[in-house]
């Protein structure tokens, strides 16, 4: 999977705008976006949208939101019209989802994501790319941390392995492909579930078990 580089800009609220100044940064291009809000010019602020934004909503859609949310897009307009403290940050994106973050400090990037948290299990995405990660480097121990309790006892690192690596290893690394692939699809979260909708028809199922989530089931 090819790596990305990605420049990002957080806003926060409440102090004056440093760095980045100037009408063609970052700073101007909120100014101009607010400005297209408080003047209900929404297609200008459309147009100021990303290329894969614009590339699933369609114009029409994104003015019909906007149209149909005023009391939003005055709220809006009116937080950005607060001015704030622009930090740039960029998003190094690599593997199966994986993304390291960085920060701009003294004129100088630097890491600001943790490097060590090979298997983190923080969240149903994280939990399914740290999955996908034991998977292709053959850690079926560490891939055991994903099972549910329920299911522990009737399973070690042989029966992993076999899971994944005896006569049904083709269509598993089919369905890890395919799952490598969507990774980065909407999960849904309710009551210490989530499912996450990939493919045409699979699903992959996950359980949280003491602030830990896990795997119940792949398709």
């Amino acid at each position: 999977m090819r790596a990305a580089l990605l420049v990002l800009v957080l806003v926060t609220l409440g102090a004056s705008v440093t760095g980045c100044a100037g009408a063609s940064g970052p700073e101007g291009t909120l100014d101009r976006y607010g400005r297209a809000l408080r003047s209900r010019d929404y297609a200008t602020a459309y147009e100021m949208m990303s290329a894969s934004f614009r590339a699933r909503v369609p114009k029409e859609e994104f003015v019909r939101m906007m149209r149909d949310s005023p009391r939003e897009v005055a709220e809006t307009a009116e937080r950005f019209s607060g001015r704030g403290t622009v930090e740039v940050t960029a998003e190094f994106r690599y593997g199966a989802g994986d993304s390291m973050r960085l920060v701009q400090e003294d004129g100088r990037w630097r890491l600001a994501t943790n490097p060590l948290a090979f298997y983190d299990q923080s969240s149903p995405q994280a939990a399914l790319r740290s999955f996908l990660r034991a998977y292709r480097l053959g850690r079926f121990d560490v891939m055991l941390r994903f099972v549910p309790d329920r299911y522990r006892e009737r399973m070690d690192v042989n029966k992993m392995k076999a899971q994944f690596q005896g006569p049904s290893k083709e269509a598993m690394d089919t369905l890890m492909d395919m799952l490598e692939a969507n990774a980065d699809e909407p999960i849904v979260e309710s009551a210490g579930e989530a499912k996450m909708a990939y493919g045409e028809r699979f699903e992959v199922t996950f359980v949280r078990e003491e602030g830990l989530w896990k795997i119940k089931d792949l398709d």
